[in-house]
């Protein structure tokens, strides 16, 4: 009786597959199809984060980039503009390679080139919104300071997470213990766990700096005419995603850290 059992599970099926006894362990040809699958699409996925929020926000900005014969000042004037009527003239505004930014600790009103010295729609709104930042900081708002402390700590354990990273292939070598590579993977979860944290802190002080501070200054100053309020609203969206985008591509940073160290 068992054996004719047997024979029944072991018959093949319509395909010609021999039928799986109930937790036969699969084959290596099969686990590694299924890993592969699961590879690719994870891949696809941290891609897919990485890089579309980046081409958004550029799309958004190159969109209305253009220098136009009615605005009358600069980016940067217009944000030196905004502070002094705030009675912020203490807060620098300055040109950088580094992208458009508000420091804290200098504060300084940072814009790149073509916002600093644009007379573009995105260079108003840019200002608009790093002047935003410069209101956050003026006022103590406690998300934006909390940011600040956050990216503090987070920037000295990037460095060493960075350092214990690259320096493990030397490590294994000298240790001859695989053991390390867990301490490879380790350090990259935290960079990567410790960036999410600073961009979950990111995104409420963006739209904050965006849509309760720029975009009213904006209206009550007329600064722009109303049919540039929709594409006024999309800039300062776009400028509010741009940490998200920075988050992406520092989530790329790590994983060619793992692939350089074949993790």
């Amino acid at each position: 009786m068992l054996a004719c059992t047997w024979a029944l599970l072991r018959r093949p099926c319509c395909g010609g597959e021999t039928a799986r006894w109930r937790g036969e362990p699969r084959s290596a040809t099969e686990l590694g199809a299924h890993t592969l699958t699961l590879m690719v699409l994870f891949l696809a996925a941290v891609l897919g984060f990485a890089l579309l929020p980046q081409m958004w926000v550029r799309r958004v900005l190159d969109r209305h980039s253009t220098d136009r014969p009615d605005i009358p000042g600069t980016g940067g004037e217009f944000a030196r503009h905004l502070l002094d009527g705030l009675k912020l003239g203490h807060v620098k505004v300055e040109e950088t390679p580094l992208g458009d930014h508000y420091d804290p600790d200098a504060k300084a009103v940072r814009l790149l080139p073509q916002h600093f010295r644009g007379r573009s729609l995105a260079a108003l709104v840019i200002a608009a919104h790093e002047t935003g930042h410069a209101m956050q900081d003026a006022a103590h708002y406690p998300p934006l300071e909390a940011r600040t402390r956050l990216a503090k700590q987070a920037m000295t354990l990037e460095k060493v997470g960075a350092v214990v990273m690259l320096a493990a292939p030397i490590m294994v070598a000298l240790a001859k213990s695989p053991s390390i590579l867990v301490l490879e993977f380790a350090a990259g979860v935290l960079i990567l766990g410790l960036s999410l944290v600073l961009h979950a802190y990111t995104l409420p002080v963006e739209f904050d700096a965006s849509f309760r501070r720029a975009l009213p200054l904006l209206k009550a100053g007329r600064y722009i005419p109303d049919r540039d309020l929709p594409a006024a609203r999309q800039i300062l969206r776009a400028a509010a995603f741009t940490y998200v985008a920075a988050a992406g591509m520092s989530l790329l940073d790590v994983m060619r850290w793992l692939r350089v160290l074949r993790l």
